[in-house]
C-alpha cells in the first residue's frame, strides 16, 4: 500500500516537471529562433568576416539549442507516456533523454561562465570594422551596412580619439538621434547582449534543475513499477500436470 501511494505521488510529479520541461524546451526553442533570425543578430552576422568567431557562435548556438529544446520535448512526453502506462521501457526511455539533455546544458552552461565576454566582443569587434571602413573611405557597400546597424540598435556611432568621426556618423545616423545625444553604439551592443546572455544563463539553470528532479522522478518510478510488479505476482503459484 506504501508503495503504491509513493508510486502515485511520484506520478503526479513527474506529470507536473514534463509539463515544466516541455514548456522549457518550447522556450528554448523559441529564444534560439530569434536570436537566429532577430534583425539585429543577423544584421551582424551578415557582416562579419570569416576570420571573426562571432558567425560561427551564432550558427552553433541556433543548432544547439533547437536540438537541446526537442530533448527536452522528447523527454516530456516519454516522461508523461510512461507516467500514465506505467512502462519500464518508457520510463528508461525517458530518463536517457533527460540525462542526454543535462550532459548538453551542463557543457553550455560551463562555456557561458568561462567565455562571458567571448560574444560581446565579437560583435562589438564586427562594429568596429565597419566603422573604420567607412571613416577611412566612402564605400557606399559599408556605409549602407553601419546605417542599418545604427537602425537596429538605435544608436549612434561611437566615442572615439579621432576627430573626423563626426562626418561619419552625420551620414549613417538615423535622422532623429543627434550625435551629441545620441547612444554610443559599442555601448548600447554591449548592454543588448549582456541581457540576453544574462536571460539565457538563468533559462539554463532552470531547465538543469528540472533535468535532474526528472531524472530522479524518472529512475524512482521505473523501481517503484518494477517492486509493483514483483509484488503482484508474489505468493501466486500455477499447478503443473506431471
Amino acid at each position: 500500500m506504501e508503495l503504491r501511494c509513493g508510486m502515485r505521488t511520484t506520478k503526479c510529479q513527474l506529470l507536473v516537471t514534463s509539463l515544466c520541461v516541455m514548456l522549457l524546451g518550447l522556450s528554448i526553442a523559441t529564444l534560439s529562433t530569434v536570436a537566429h533570425y532577430g534583425l539585429r543578430f543577423t544584421l551582424i552576422s551578415n557582416v562579419s568576416l570569416d576570420s571573426n568567431a562571432y558567425k560561427v557562435i551564432h550558427h552553433s548556438a541556433f543548432y544547439f539549442g533547437i536540438c537541446l529544446s526537442m530533448t527536452l520535448i522528447l523527454a516530456a512526453l516519454l516522461s508523461s507516456a510512461a507516467t500514465v502506462r506505467e512502462s519500464q521501457c518508457l520510463t528508461a526511455m525517458g530518463f536517457f533523454c533527460f540525462a542526454l539533455a543535462f550532459c548538453g546544458l551542463i557543457p553550455a552552461a560551463c562555456w557561458r561562465y568561462t567565455h562571458s565576454t567571448e560574444v560581446e566582443d565579437s560583435m562589438m569587434d564586427v562594429y568596429d570594422f565597419v566603422y573604420e571602413e567607412v571613416r577611412r573611405n566612402t564605400s557606399s557597400f559599408r556605409r549602407h551596412e553601419l546605417t542599418a546597424i545604427h537602425e537596429a540598435f538605435l544608436c549612434c556611432g561611437k566615442h572615439s580619439p579621432f576627430g573626423d568621426t563626426t562626418d561619419v556618423e552625420n551620414t549613417t545616423c538615423p535622422p532623429n538621434q543627434v550625435h551629441n545625444e545620441g547612444q554610443d553604439c559599442l555601448r548600447e551592443i554591449q548592454d543588448f547582449l549582456k541581457k540576453h546572455m544574462d536571460f539565457v544563463f538563468s533559462l539554463l539553470g532552470i531547465a538543469i534543475g528540472f533535468t535532474v528532479y526528472g531524472m530522479f522522478l524518472t529512475s524512482f518510478l521505473w523501481f517503484s513499477i518494477h517492486f509493483s510488479s514483483n509484488l503482484y505476482w508474489k505468493g501466486k503459484y500455477t499447478l503443473r500436470e506431471r
